[in-house]
């Protein structure tokens, strides 16, 4: 066999998720074990984008990026019909974002280095362009939309690290974090009332389409307003009345059976710390809290919550294995949340306890990351046990 016929016959490249959460959970570790190195002076900085700067960027650009391709190369087919990437294109994927992990370590040209790290999102762009824009859905489109504006949040933090851009690491992050909590917002809205549905016998969430649009145009304007003018009265107003409304939609959505049935229960919960940390992120414009002092509510509560539940939920499901939580899982979803009280409200509550809240949240979420990995590689690296194709 050539090597392309091997790389189309892998159950691991079947489809997208099976490489990229693989991968996804490999970064979450790998990631943050050599940040606490790097922390403690056992590790030396990567010879690009080095310290606070290249550990955002590895969390957002890279965990993230590998939890975002993996999810819609596999949504994308489920909502449109039509095929995405497998096999051989699938690996390229891959190989283009480890590369961009990578790079910042094998002593590269600087510019190189960009290229490398800048190329993965106009490449899964492309190589979901057809089914996003030509699918049954129009509103598919605005990812197409939010891959353009992550390379071009990416691109500012590279040109203030290649010093051409003062300020560029600071506000791209912030760009970046803002899109995250845009797809966040749609992919829940879409999702989160069909689970509830699908799991809880005669559930009945309540989906307001005018609280919908005003969701999104809300965040819509705390994307440009943290864009133009970070931080301020109306940057705060912005991020305060979304966490509210997200609070509202999650009301709407409740039931009270969510909460015994654990691949519910994280989703919820990393949506509630999604409320949680825009009203904490909104508070120090009208409050004498640090500016962004809850910027981890927003990344290990919302974002490490919800895409370990995600990953998990979707690992289980499209390998037809029934939707349930082993109990590594469920202990994986403790630490998890564990891990976002430690680094996202402990120092808050008691700063002087700084490092001792970063390490062990730190481990906490190592910890979550590897048992998912222990359940579900084995799952992700073998073919489906019904013998469907996926």
């Amino acid at each position: 066999m050539t090597l392309t016929a091997r790389l189309n016959a892998a159950p691991v490249l079947a489809l997208g998720f099976r490489p990229f959460f693989l991968a996804a959970g490999l970064s979450a570790i790998l990631s943050v074990a050599v940040w606490l190195a790097i922390l403690s002076g056992r590790w030396p900085q990567p010879g690009h984008l080095a310290g606070t700067a290249w550990h955002a960027h590895e969390m957002l650009f890279g965990y993230l990026a590998a939890v975002i391709a993996g999810f819609l190369l596999t949504a994308v087919r489920n909502w449109t019909g039509m095929p995405t990437a497998t096999g051989a294109r699938l690996a390229a994927l891959v190989g283009l974002w480890l590369a961009g992990r990578l790079a910042p370590w094998l002593g590269l040209p600087p510019l190189l280095v960009v290229l490398l790290d800048l190329a993965f999102f106009p490449a899964l762009a492309l190589a979901l362009w057809h089914p996003l824009w030509h699918g049954p859905n129009p509103v598919n489109r605005v990812f197409l939309l939010v891959f353009a504006g992550m390379t071009a949040a990416g691109a500012m933090v590279h040109l203030e690290a290649l010093g051409l851009l003062v300020g560029g690491t600071t506000r791209g992050h912030r760009l970046m974090l803002d899109l995250i909590v845009l797809v966040m917002l749609l992919v829940s809205g879409r999702v989160m009332p069909f689970f509830i549905k699908s799991a809880l016998a005669n559930a009945q969430p309540r989906v307001f389409p005018r609280l919908e649009r005003l969701v999104f145009a809300v965040a819509a304007g705390l994307l440009i307003v943290d864009f133009v003018q970070p931080l301020g009265p109306v940057a705060g107003a912005l991020a305060l009345t979304l966490g509210l409304l997200q609070l509202a939609r999650l009301i709407g959505w409740h039931n009270r059976r969510i909460w015994t049935t654990p691949m519910l229960t994280v989703l919820y919960a990393g949506l509630l710390w999604l409320a949680l940390g825009l009203i904490l992120d909104g508070l120090p414009a009208f409050t004498g809290m640090t500016p962004r002092a809850a910027l981890h509510s927003l990344t290990v509560g919302a974002i490490g919550v919800l895409t370990l539940g995600m990953m998990a939920r979707v690992a289980v499901g499209h390998t037809g294995r029934p939707m349930q939580a082993v109990p590594l899982t469920l202990l994986a979803f403790i630490l998890i949340n564990l891990a976002a009280v430690l680094r996202g409200l402990a120092p808050l509550l008691a700063p002087a306890g700084y490092q001792t809240w970063l390490t062990t949240s730190g481990l906490c979420w190592m910890l979550a990351f590897g048992l998912f990995l222990w359940v579900h590689a084995p799952m992700l690296w073998r073919p489906r046990p019904d013998g469907r194709p996926g």
